[in-house]
């Protein structure tokens, strides 16, 4: 009995959640009333007050889902013995997005509201953070297997990685929806740049 009833307190949470995502994604987050929330959800301001207090904590609870399924989609890359490179290594992303298809449209309000919202600050500072540990992680591999130079710093690598993902998913809402693998032969292309021998030192 226990186990259908947290079932259903899940499902509950999720509906909400669900419902907040695409009025946020949809009017962003100071253009979103609660009363937007609650028709979005089909619920009632008494069930879902009972799981969310305010928008600020369904807008934490979205940024830490989304924080979370991206780490959960690189950790097994990250673990490999012979990582993907970065070109095939964006393709997780298609992962993520189909797990949660309101994220592309929804993280660019993440970004401008930790301007002003210290708790999801703290919450995306340190969800990029783990992000960055695997993909720093990642490198070193890279840097052991002798396919890049060693003395680029992992981590300097790793937040170009995050800038590129970062700067795509924004792309996707200016210029309208892309494949991932736009960004993959972006990155294919660059890891093939040579410098011309009349310019080498």
């Amino acid at each position: 009995m226990a186990r259908v009833s947290q079932e259903h307190l899940e499902a509950r949470r999720r509906q909400i959640l669900d419902g907040a995502a695409r009025v946020f994604a949809r009017d962003g987050f100071h253009g979103a009333s609660m009363q937007d929330v609650l028709r979005e959800s089909g619920l009632s301001a008494g069930a879902v007050y009972r799981y969310f207090p305010s928008k600020e904590a369904m807008i934490t609870a979205l940024a830490t889902e989304v924080l979370g399924a991206v780490r959960a989609a690189f950790e097994p890359i990250a673990a490999a013995e012979r990582p993907n490179l970065p070109d095939d290594l964006v393709h997780a992303l298609d992962r993520i997005w189909s797990t949660l298809p309101y994220a592309p449209a929804l993280l660019p309000h993440v970004w401008t509201e930790t301007l002003r919202n210290e708790e999801l600050s703290t919450v995306l500072q340190e969800g990029l953070g783990r992000l960055l540990d695997l993909w720093e992680g990642l490198v070193a591999g890279y840097q052991r297997n002798g396919w890049m130079r060693d003395d680029v710093p992992p981590r300097d690598v790793a937040r170009t990685l995050l800038a590129c993902a970062q700067g795509f998913m924004l792309q996707r809402i200016i210029f309208g929806e892309a494949d991932v693998s736009i960004l993959a032969n972006g990155l294919r292309g660059l890891m093939t740049l040579r410098q011309p021998e009349s310019m080498e030192s």
